[in-house]
């Protein structure tokens, strides 16, 4: 016969629960949960500290240099014309468009990494940075048209790249390394195709977009500042919904499906949101590469996370390409390189050394 349980008085503790995990708190807003922990919350705010401060230090650096107080005086609305002009019309735009773009291509990568469950699982790897590319030529070399039906034909071009790679790669279930391998060989035709475009457009928008299709951030205003963080702001949300579903699929469709996620239709939805922050980026900066690639291992490592972490992807997307465009800007100055010159030389580096990494923890 059991003991009898003796119910606790108020303002008890139930001492038989195990206590919370040591740097870890659970937390709740409205429908959404989850746990935080110590690390990562610190890594992520040295990353968004980070990013202020070389913000900053962007804002002062150029062939016109802003001396600190200056710069004060201008973000707070006041000082000369010119210098208002400098930091509020022509520097300040580039540096946010910077960010939120590197934190959409972050969030982009996290997701397809954490579909395919393999870090080379990256949009710029997959094909769908090309795809989005293509539709956007089409609209801007072939039909014509202004930012909003660019954006539509990168939508577009994307999701129709997913979608071709999707059923392609499906075999009684998605396997990552069957979608990489089928997403190589797709790009490949697509590079092919906008290399096509650009041959047999008019010289000057060959030209143009020939420079565009480096990835450049160069001559970018508010009116392009708007919709992009529009976009990304409205996608954020719907990330957020389908987040959990996302953490459940790394465990496998099996797992997934056993507690209730609809594997599919949940997948389909996460690979249009990421495609979605993709062709958002690719459609005002053009096919920006590395950073969807090594933004979510870079956070998983500093954080020390099981798991691919939506948050300190974005916050380290975000600092990696503010910190890209920095450089492209100042490496030979008074000359600007395209960002993506800079991005893809990084990114060489580091998919060299992440196959390294990979081929040992195989051998061994």
């Amino acid at each position: 016969m059991s003991a009898p349980v003796t119910p606790l008085s108020p303002g008890a503790t139930d001492t038989t629960r195990p206590p919370a995990p040591a740097g870890r708190r659970t937390f709740r807003i409205g429908p959404f949960s989850g746990v935080l922990h110590r690390r990562t919350v610190v890594v992520v705010s040295i990353l968004i500290a980070f990013t202020i401060v070389l913000g900053a230090v962007a804002l002062t650096l150029g062939e016109y240099p802003i001396p600190l107080d200056q710069l004060i005086a201008a973000l707070g609305g006041s000082g000369s014309d010119g210098v208002l002009r400098i930091v509020l019309d022509w520097r300040l735009p580039r540096v946010l468009i910077a960010v939120v773009a590197g934190v959409a291509l972050g969030l982009s990568g996290a997701i397809f990494q954490s579909l395919t469950r393999n870090p080379l699982g990256s949009p710029d790897i997959i094909g769908f940075n090309s795809g989005a590319y293509s539709g956007a030529l089409i609209v801007s070399l072939v039909i014509g048209g202004n930012y909003a039906s660019t954006v539509a034909g990168a939508l577009i071009g994307g999701i129709a790249t997913a979608f071709v790679v999707y059923v392609l790669a499906y075999r009684r279930g998605l396997q990552g390394f069957r979608l990489i391998v089928i997403g190589i060989a797709i790009s490949a035709v697509l590079n092919a195709l906008n290399d096509y475009l650009q041959l047999r457009a008019d010289l000057n928008a060959a030209i143009a977009a020939a420079s565009w299709g480096m990835g450049s951030l160069d001559n970018l205003a508010w009116s392009e500042v708007l919709p992009v963080t529009l976009a990304v702001l409205m996608l954020l949300p719907v990330l957020a919904v389908f987040a959990s579903r996302l953490r459940m699929l790394e465990l496998g469709d099996d797992a997934a499906a056993s507690l209730g996620v609809p594997v599919e239709r949940s997948r389909l939805i996460l690979l249009v949101i990421g495609v979605a922050f993709v062709a958002t980026v690719t459609a005002i900066a053009g096919p920006i590469v590395f950073v969807a690639l090594a933004a979510p291992q870079i956070a998983r490592r500093l954080t020390r996370s099981p798991g691919l972490a939506l948050v300190p992807a974005a916050a380290m997307g975000g600092a990696l390409l503010l910190t890209s465009d920095v450089i492209a800007q100042r490496i030979v100055a008074p000359e600007q390189l395209p960002v993506g010159a800079v991005t893809v030389t990084l990114g060489g580096v580091y998919l060299i050394a992440l196959l390294i990494s990979q081929s040992r923890r195989r051998s061994s």
